[in-house]
């Protein structure tokens, strides 16, 4: 059985206070309400990442993880935060290569790949990010893009160090847009992702990898989305804000 991974994704929102009483909102209403096997990650900002891995450190099936992280252990660079120093305050998870780092902070596959190894290298999880533009799937390039990018941002890793990994396929037209991409083009792609594995690794890693769906997963398309074969979970934005609509969409995944 592939884990599933409900990930709640922050990006810049939430003040201290504010992010303390959202988790302890979501934490007891999943105690009360959800009886699932899926492993819930709540993704806050940096400056939130110690206080509530100490709040979720007894929690079931409950963890932190970080939106980026820097691809160098340490030195001068300003504003950087290292692998390290989130697998210090207890991170599990980093985000990796997510749309909105390719877009405003032009990180790219090669660049990304030593990030991929910075946290692999500190004992933390990557969620690596892939997917295409509304102008590339309308060109019909959304397959060789996503190749492209798992390839040249993964694929230079050993079985062992690959087994480790999340993939969280975004198609970035779907990303605060309100659109969604249907349950088949979703399956389509996370079965063409799960194929790549497969040519790459060999069949038991790449039934073992999990595949998460990011693209405005909301609570109404959440359970079909997660009836998908190869759909294993979701990276959650703009809904993970809301303790109510988190929640409900953590209920849709059994």
């Amino acid at each position: 059985m592939r884990k599933k991974i409900i990930a709640g994704n922050w990006k810049m929102n939430k003040s201290f206070e504010e992010g303390m009483a959202l988790v302890t909102e979501i934490s007891g209403m999943l105690k009360d309400e959800y009886n699932g096997s899926a492993e819930v990650v709540i993704i806050p900002p940096f400056t939130h990442i110690n206080a509530i891995s100490r709040m979720l450190a007894d929690e079931k099936n409950m963890s932190t993880g970080a939106q980026n992280c820097s691809n160098h252990a340490s030195g001068a660079y300003t504003g950087e935060v290292s692998a390290a120093m989130l697998q210090s305050v207890g991170a599990k998870y980093v985000i990796t290569g997510h749309s909105e780092r390719r877009q405003y902070f032009m990180e790219h596959n090669a660049w990304l790949a030593q990030k991929v190894n910075a946290v692999l290298s500190n004992k933390l999880i990557p969620i690596y990010c892939c997917g295409e533009t509304l102008e590339e799937r309308e060109a019909n390039k959304h397959f060789d893009i996503l190749e492209t990018q798992i390839s040249e941002g993964l694929f230079h890793l050993t079985e062992a160090q690959f087994a480790q990994v999340v993939i969280a396929y975004e198609p970035v037209w779907a990303i605060g847009t309100g659109k969604t991409a249907t349950t088949a083009q979703a399956q389509e792609v996370h079965a063409f992702i799960r194929k790549l594995i497969h040519a790459k690794y060999g069949e038991a890693i790449a039934q073992n990898t999990t595949i998460q769906y990011g693209g405005s997963v909301k609570p109404e398309n959440a359970s079909e989305l997660f009836s998908a074969a190869d759909i294993d979970g979701a990276l959650v934005g703009g809904a993970a804000l809301q303790s109510r609509s988190f929640v409900d969409i953590v209920k849709a995944m059994r």
